[in-house]
């Protein structure tokens, strides 16, 4: 059996959190994990953390629109001692080799998101070969590398200054990119070490060259991503169910009250007909709200929903509930939010969404943010990209 590993730790001290940081529009760890669900030589996908946040992100990409993408990811847990600053890399292999039965083991980078399956599939196909114990990623590199001597000298390591080759004519030389490491259990365990005996290479792309440890690295291959097509998928799951909650995402979130006292509050045309165009096409509509106010009741009934929960405290029972009731899956649902305690909801659905001026939370776990404000047709602008 073939396994990944992928060890991310939350203790980054470089930039905080950076395995779960979004790049190309998804989090740091997704780029990796995804090539290694997609590589067909691995059976499982274990990512071992010691941070509930980066859990809780992977479990996100397990239950979200791209499920079947992911279903060869196991999380699991690692000690604090090989999650510290100063424990080797090797400390955690060692540590899952001697909790998990596999036969052989491949040790991807969170750090190098310009991987792809394919990668993976030739590193497979050349461990596999005869007389070849482990292997690695590398990239060529065509630079005239220099050395100094105890007096100082200067000296050329790896080209004749009198006869300096041209790039097409120099072979340059091998350069680890960090990606991936091959080898067997066993050989890990002897060894103590990531690769270990007859030692083969897989060259990558020279893009590849650069790995993420400092904020400079991050905008060379965010750029690197955009100029290889590497983006986040924009497709949006077969939606079933569109829920949103009311105060500001219905309404503009604003309290109004008239001379006698009676409370108002702005509701958008656009997003009633954005509800009707939803309908048309059997999709389930409703509002779930933490309010219990009769103008709420009255805008669901004009615009013929057909699920109202008022009053609800605990939002993600509530849907999980309904859910259940109505036989549709969580990935199939839309759900629309704005404030913290619409969190939880947001990261369980397939397609969770949020106004432009969401609280900055919300908006940083959103799959869609939407270019209106709560109250300004958002419920629209939403239902206009599903039905597309």
């Amino acid at each position: 059996m073939n396994v990944a590993f992928i060890p991310v730790r939350g203790g980054s001290k470089s930039i905080p959190l950076k395995n779960i940081k979004p790049i190309g529009g998804r989090p740091l760890v997704y780029w990796t994990i995804k090539a290694a669900c997609q590589c067909k030589y691995i059976d499982i996908v274990y990512v071992a953390t010691d941070s509930d946040k980066i859990r809780e992100t992977v479990s996100f990409f397990q239950n979200g629109f791209e499920a079947d993408t992911f279903k060869k990811v196991k999380v699991i847990g690692r000690s604090a001692e090989s999650a510290s600053d100063t424990a080797s890399t090797e400390f955690a292999m060692l540590e899952f080799a001697n909790n998990y039965e596999f036969d052989n083991i491949v040790l991807i980078q969170a750090t190098s998101p310009l991987l792809q399956a394919s990668d993976l599939d030739k590193g497979f196909e050349t461990f596999m070969m005869k007389e070849t114990d482990s292997v690695l990623s590398v990239v060529r590199q065509k630079r005239f590398h220099w050395a100094t001597d105890k007096q100082g000298n200067a000296y050329s390591t790896n080209y004749d200054v009198f006869h300096r080759p041209r790039r097409q004519e120099f072979k340059g030389y091998l350069v680890e990119n960090g990606a991936f490491y091959i080898s067997s259990k066993a050989d890990l365990i002897k060894s103590k070490n990531r690769v270990s005996g007859n030692i083969k290479t897989v060259e990558m792309d020279e893009d590849t060259f650069f790995e993420i440890d400092e904020p400079s690295d991050w905008i060379i291959i965010e750029a690197l991503m955009k100029k290889n097509g590497i983006v986040a998928p924009s497709e949006i799951p077969e939606i079933k169910m569109f829920l949103t909650d009311c105060d500001g995402c219905l309404t503009d979130g604003g309290m109004y009250y008239s001379e006698k006292g009676d409370e108002l509050k702005k509701f958008n045309t656009r997003d009633g007909m954005g509800f009707a165009l939803l309908r048309e096409r059997g999709i389930i509509t409703g509002i779930i709200t933490s309010e219990s106010v009769e103008l709420n009741k009255r805008r669901a009934e004009k615009l013929q929903l057909d699920i109202l929960a008022s009053g609800c405290k605990n939002k993600k029972e509530m849907i999980l509930k309904i859910c259940k009731e109505r036989h549709i899956s969580l990935a199939n649902v839309c759900y629309i939010g704005d404030d913290i305690n619409d969190l939880e909801v947001l990261k369980m659905v397939g397609f969770g969404c949020s106004p432009a001026d969401a609280m900055s939370e919300v908006k940083k776990v959103a799959k869609y943010i939407a270019f209106s404000n709560g109250g300004n047709g958002v419920i629209r602008e939403v239902a206009d990209k599903i039905l597309k």
